[in-house]
């Protein structure tokens, strides 16, 4: 029998063949879709499920991708000819919170902002913070390693994860990590898990370390300078007086002007680059204080708020940058981190890339941590070569100056190209290597982060 014949006999009304569901499979919100169609999407509702959809692919040699709610922007998730696609979004129980241990054990499907909606009433928190908190799942958090506004204060997925729950390729169901605070027993296999893209097994549940909600106000800091490379170096100033915020979001002029004109707002100065900081906590006031000082010293036009309304208010601003990028065309979104000093010198770079291939990139960045977002925007649904060309540009700077390719997106099908060249040719196939040791018949999401062709 047909791998699809397997699955609708073995999971009947669960496999969905539907024209429109396989169509939507196909992409994700990075504007890059997969050729042709996939077999079905199984909708999975319980760890069994997943098992039995990856023992039938394994029996049948069939490639599965693993998708959550699609909002990935590397194109990991999406699915083509021949493929099945196994949805998890369906599997978004809280199985069990514990106060007194800062836990959580929930599972893959759920989305952050409910997670933490739920968490709230407890006085607890999960702190990965995504632009994309409201539409993302714990699970494609985990897959990619995401991030987000947060991370400089509170770090990233990887930090917040004790243990997953991991189906693999043949169906064999195993529980890594632990449930206490410290355990090295071994080697971190759940490390291994975050940020793995779907190519080493599927995350079914997850044990996540929480954060007590944290206590006294939050001061919102909004600075105009004159360009970006002025706010840049007044971000990398902040970061070097040792003051922590708990956010610090820069726009540049393009994508600054791209959501004033998106939420009706009035058009800023021209050439002016923004930046929003958030400081939290009991010391939230003096470190607000601090930073408006310094902005002020860097030429930065500065606005304080203690209204935490109002605080919310101006970093929608930061947090409509998707929406905005999506009215101007078809977005390349692009993910690169470089050393927190480093960024002037990377906005310079930008600039460089811009002026040569005579295009446009509206980049916004967690200045906190060094991780920019530049977007290239055409029309239609192909990736035009000379955009290629300007990021495989930006990409080798990035990496220059001691970067990375990906501070949160992950690698997908849009970056594996370059992937051999930040590691280097040894570390890439020791990486090749350990991937098979968990998927020997390479049907976990083939053609994503380590294809060897791209």
């Amino acid at each position: 029998m047909s791998a699809l014949s397997l699955l609708q006999e073995s999971l009947g009304a669960l496999v969905d063949t539907d024209d429109a569901s396989l169509e939507q499979a196909r992409a994700d919100r990075s504007g890059h879709a997969a050729v042709g169609r996939p077999l079905a999407v199984v909708h999975a509702e319980r760890i069994e499920h997943v098992q039995q959809t990856m023992r039938i692919a394994t029996a049948t040699r069939t490639p599965v991708v693993i998708r959550g709610a699609g909002t990935g922007l590397a194109g990991a998730a999406n699915a083509g000819t021949g493929e099945i696609v196994l949805s998890l979004r369906r599997m978004t129980a809280i199985n069990e919170i514990r106060p007194d241990d800062l836990l959580a054990v929930v599972e893959p499907g759920i989305l952050n902002a409910d997670l933490n909606a739920a968490l709230s009433e407890h006085g607890l928190w999960w702190a990965p913070d995504p632009a994309s908190r409201d539409i993302s799942t714990v699970g494609g958090n985990i897959a990619t390693g995401a991030g987000g506004l947060l991370c400089a204060k509170y770090g990233v997925v990887r930090d917040a994860v004790l243990g997953v729950d991991v189906v693999l390729a043949d169906g064999r169901l195993m529980h890594l990590g632990h449930r206490s605070v410290k355990g090295v027993t071994g080697l971190d296999l759940t490390a291994l898990m975050v940020g793995s893209e779907g190519t080493l097994g599927v995350v079914v549940g997850a044990t996540l370390k929480l954060r007590r909600l944290v206590p006294g106000e939050i001061c919102t800091v909004t600075a105009t300078f004159p360009d970006v490379r002025t706010a840049a170096a007044a971000s990398a100033a902040v970061t070097a007086a040792g003051v922590q915020p708990a956010i610090m979001e820069l726009m540049d002029a393009a994508s600054l002007s791209a959501v004033h004109a998106l939420l009706a707002l009035a058009v800023p100065p021209e050439g002016a680059a923004q930046l929003t900081i958030q400081t939290d906590g009991p010391a939230a006031a003096a470190e607000a204080d601090t930073i408006a000082a310094i902005l002020r010293d860097h030429e930065g036009a500065v606005i304080v708020s203690h209204d935490r309304d109002e605080g919310e208010r101006l970093l929608a601003v930061r947090r409509s940058m998707h929406a905005a990028m999506a009215s101007l065309g078809t977005t390349l979104i692009e993910d690169v981190s470089v050393p927190r000093s480093a960024m002037p010198v990377m906005f310079d770079a930008i600039a460089r890339i811009e002026r040569e291939y005579r295009i446009v990139i509206p980049t916004v960045a967690h200045a906190g941590d060094g991780n920019l977002h530049p977007n290239f925007i055409f029309e239609g649904t192909e990736t035009p070569p000379h955009v290629w060309a300007a990021a495989d540009e930006l990409f080798r700077a990035a990496i220059r100056l001691g970067g990375t390719l990906t501070g949160e997106h992950g690698i997908g099908v849009l970056k594996r190209r370059w992937l051999a060249e930040e590691l280097g040719d040894d570390q890439w196939q020791l990486q090749r290597q350990i991937a098979a040791v968990f998927d020997p018949l390479g049907i976990l999401n083939p053609g994503k982060v380590f294809a060897s062709d791209a």
